[in-house]
């Protein structure tokens, strides 16, 4: 149930947007393309903060996901309807589960992790990077807490998760990021939607 008022509440606040911007902007809106997107990563990475931050909405009563959540996340030209997994041991290995139909993924890491969580976290992301339902997609990987003393630079990220190699042929980026920080969240998100729009692009009929 708070997964759908989760979504529908997203959903009333970009039709009211809609309604402000027919009455006071001559006319209704160009309708934004909508893509689905699936949003993986440790429990702690900061995932939920990150999204809910993204929708305007309070952070204050932020638990960790059980399951799944559903959040329609708007942008200037596109809306992500971002199905956020659960990141704990036990749904984990739950994940694939819900990739069909996904069009971009967001995997979300704690850069300011312990060893342990940050080998789990890249043992993760090899196996997405890898899945038959995944390996052709997009993906944005934020690294979160970058806030913090003890967050890893980028390129020891990109070092550490081997994704250079890794990744080859796949569209990616890396985007350092922090809830204090969210411009740099939008910007990597911008950065994902061009990709998305650009894949779009190439698979519509007529297009070269």
């Amino acid at each position: 149930m708070g997964q759908c008022l989760e979504l529908s509440a997203a959903v009333c606040r970009i039709g009211v947007y809609s309604c402000f911007r027919t009455l006071c902007c001559k006319g209704p809106p160009s309708p934004r393309t909508e893509y689905d997107v699936v949003c993986v990563g440790l429990t702690g990475s900061g995932k939920s903060s990150l999204l809910t931050q993204l929708c305007s909405e309070s952070t204050d009563s932020i638990i960790p996901t059980t399951g799944f959540r559903i959040k329609a996340v708007p942008f200037q030209n596109a809306i992500l309807n971002v199905k956020e997994l659960g990141g704990a041991d036990n749904i984990r290995k739950y994940w694939s589960r819900y990739y069909q139909g996904s069009q971009g993924v967001a995997f979300v890491l704690d850069s300011a992790s312990s060893e342990d969580d940050l080998e789990m976290a890249r043992n993760e992301l090899h196996s997405a990077l890898q899945h038959p339902q995944l390996c052709t997609l997009p993906f944005l990987i934020l690294a979160n807490h970058q806030d913090k003393p003890a967050a890893r630079s980028l390129q020891e990220i990109k070092k550490y998760f081997e994704l250079e190699p890794l990744a080859r042929g796949h569209r990616w980026i890396l985007q350092p990021c922090s809830v204090e920080n969210m411009d740099a969240v939008k910007e990597g998100f911008n950065q994902f939607i061009n990709l998305l729009e650009e894949i779009d692009h190439e698979n519509t009929p007529g297009r070269l």
